[in-house]
């Protein structure tokens, strides 16, 4: 389980969000909306590590993210909103410079694989294909496929849904609805909520800092 608790962030001055309190446990989702500014990005950044509150405490299975840093990393997968590939590389050595840097090497540390990760997305045809010719829904494809290459539990998702079609949607829902029967958890900010997630979930909704 993560756990966050009382947390304060602020920048420049400004309070982005103030003794917030979030929890997220195996089969789980949340999903965390807000108007643009209300911290919902800030938030993610802040529990996967990026940034640092100004107060409170963030455990995993109860202990501080902080002094479990491997622990937590090797757990989690983070997309953020935007999707962090080079439009130079194809599909396919995107993916693969994805398992590079998540430390997987050759198939035996491919739970998933990259193929079965393209097909789940309907990404096989496009394998090699350079990323600057894709459609924006298309690289938005590519990039959450970056979840299925490594089995995960935590999975932090900043907008994604972004971009994608109402089948693209349905394919990345049927691969988070797989990750949660299989005892994963998920956050993800968004503007548009999932209505029917597998397992169990909760909207946290963030105020405006207007």
């Amino acid at each position: 389980m993560l756990v966050a608790s009382q947390l304060t962030f602020s920048r420049a001055g400004r309070r982005i969000f103030r003794e917030l309190e979030l929890s997220v446990s195996a089969g789980e989702l949340v999903q965390i909306t807000g108007a643009n500014g209300s911290g919902k990005t800030t938030l993610l950044r802040v529990l996967c590590g990026l940034l640092a509150p100004a107060s409170g405490t963030l455990t995993w299975h109860g202990m501080p993210v902080r002094s479990n840093g491997p622990a937590f990393l090797n757990a989690l997968c983070y997309v953020g909103h935007t999707n962090g590939i080079d439009p130079d590389l194809t599909v396919t050595e995107s993916l693969q410079l994805a398992m590079q840097l998540a430390g997987l090497r050759g198939p035996a540390s491919e739970p998933f694989g990259i193929g079965r990760a393209l097909e789940a997305l309907e990404l096989g045809k496009l394998a090699a294909t350079p990323v600057r010719k894709l459609s924006q829904g298309q690289r938005r494809r590519v990039a959450l496929a970056r979840l299925l290459l490594a089995r995960r539990e935590l999975w932090l998702l900043d907008e994604p849904i972004a971009s994608l079609d109402d089948h693209a949607v349905g394919l990345f829902t049927a691969q988070l609805d797989a990750h949660l029967r299989a005892g994963g958890m998920a956050i993800m900010a968004t503007h548009h909520l999932l209505s029917r997630p597998q397992g169990a979930s909760r909207v946290l909704s963030l105020g405006s800092t207007a």
